[in-house]
């Protein structure tokens, strides 16, 4: 069980901070039942969920140390773009890496549309609205999840990944030349 002031993904609404536990009624017949009360961080509203329910998925948002690993590891990922043309084998595609919620397939599949994106671009085609769509809830569960972990503005992770990523060449840079 959660504790008051724990951070964790609550589904497709992202952070939320548990601000409370309370029980409360579910019939006339008194039947108590434990909720907690979820703050999203970045929407405005109030979550009551079961304590043990599972429709939606729950767990702890990860630490300050495992987000800048799964920094320091984005310059190593093989991302491949993903083509189909039947618009729903798409969505499912992309929607099974989401329903992961794991920071890990997030990172695979924003990279992966983005050279989707590089690659129509480059052929003088649009790029996609459900590429657009699903590249968007990539980049808001991981920024929201990252900055969470990392304590900073969601707005600020691509430049906090960039520096971190730029740190990695040069330094991998300097051990390449050194090599030499």
């Amino acid at each position: 069980m959660y504790r008051i002031g724990d951070k964790v993904l609550y589904g497709n609404t992202g952070v939320c901070v548990i601000s409370d536990i309370t029980a409360r009624k579910l019939d006339k017949e008194d039947h108590e039942q434990l909720f907690y009360v979820l703050e999203p961080l970045y929407s405005n509203c109030t979550i009551f969920t079961p304590v043990n329910a599972e429709k939606v998925f729950m767990r702890p948002i990860i630490s300050k140390k495992e987000a800048d690993r799964l920094i320091d590891t984005i310059p190593t990922v093989q991302a491949e773009a993903y083509h189909n043309r039947v618009i729903r084998q798409l969505v499912d595609h992309y929607d099974s890496v989401l329903k992961t919620y794991d920071c890990t397939d997030l990172i695979e599949l924003t990279m992966s549309i983005y050279a989707k994106k590089q690659y129509v671009e480059q052929q003088k085609r649009k790029f996609g609205a459900v590429d657009a769509r699903y590249m968007k809830q990539a980049e808001e569960l991981l920024f929201g999840e990252l900055a969470a972990a990392l304590d900073i503005p969601k707005e600020e992770v691509p430049e906090y990944i960039e520096k971190k990523i730029s740190k990695y060449r040069n330094e991998s840079g300097d051990k390449a030349q050194q090599e030499e």
